[in-house]
């Protein structure tokens, strides 16, 4: 299991568009909340394969809401990449596809940069496969691995696993198939490390060893060899995420 790294700022969004709302509407506040007086942002459009799309709709974002943005997909190469990260007060990484996401972290090897600025203090921001990266590993994604990164291995910025969007099993639905629970439990049968299923709507907000649940939904929490558990936004998730 990843160890926390003290002085760790995150924020871990499981969506970056809730229903009835536009792009990061929902997760504004704790946003704004987190950048605090930080202006500008490094966001990295990895996930998807439109990158210029990608950017060109998070810098839009965050410039009504008062930041500028940079795009880490701009840099001419993966020293310049390292460079952005070095540079950055704060990064956002958008969601997608996991596993493109985490290939491309580590074609320009970026994982210990990220991981050596958050520790230095820098702002790690992520929605969906972003907060996903941001677990051990990303082994509870729900993506398929169009692409093969090196590793499932990830930032390990936390000590738990994420599941993004998680949907809780529908009793009225005739699907025959794994319910989102079920794959989450069969991860446990063969690890040892916590999940936090995130439902739509729900983030995660950390400072230093505290993780608090933010948003609008609760988070389901599994743990090897007990009993799934539910947590409110306003909790923490400290002590349901150790064995």
């Amino acid at each position: 299991m990843a160890q926390q790294i003290q002085g760790t700022r995150l924020l871990l969004i499981s969506n970056s568009t809730l229903h009835g709302g536009g792009y990061l509407d929902h997760a504004e506040r704790e946003i704004r909340q987190a950048l605090g007086a930080i202006k500008r942002v490094l966001f990295v459009p990895f996930a998807l394969h439109d990158r210029d799309e990608y950017a060109a709709q998070a810098r839009k974002r965050f410039e009504v809401m008062g930041y500028a943005l940079d795009s880490i997909h701009e840099a001419t190469d993966a020293k310049t990449a390292v460079a952005m990260v070095d540079n950055a007060e704060a990064v956002f990484i958008g969601g997608g596809n996991t596993f493109r996401l985490l290939d491309q972290l580590y074609r320009l090897d970026l994982l210990d940069t990220i991981r050596g600025r958050v520790a230095e203090g820098m702002l790690y921001m992520g929605s969906s496969a972003g907060a996903v990266v941001a677990a051990p590993t990303i082994k509870t994604t729900n993506d398929m691995p169009i692409v093969q990164p090196p590793s499932f291995n990830s930032l390990g910025l936390i000590p738990f696993q994420i599941n993004a969007h998680y949907q809780d099993p529908d009793p009225n639905s005739t699907h025959m198939g794994e319910t989102r629970e079920a794959r989450l439990k069969q991860f446990l049968e063969d690890n040892d490390t916590p999940v936090v299923g995130l439902r739509e709507g729900c983030m995660i907000h950390v400072d230093g060893a505290v993780h608090s649940l933010r948003g609008r939904t609760s988070a389901r929490i599994f743990r090897r060899g007990l009993d799934p558990i539910e947590l409110e936004p306003g909790t923490t998730l400290d002590f349901s995420c150790k064995r």
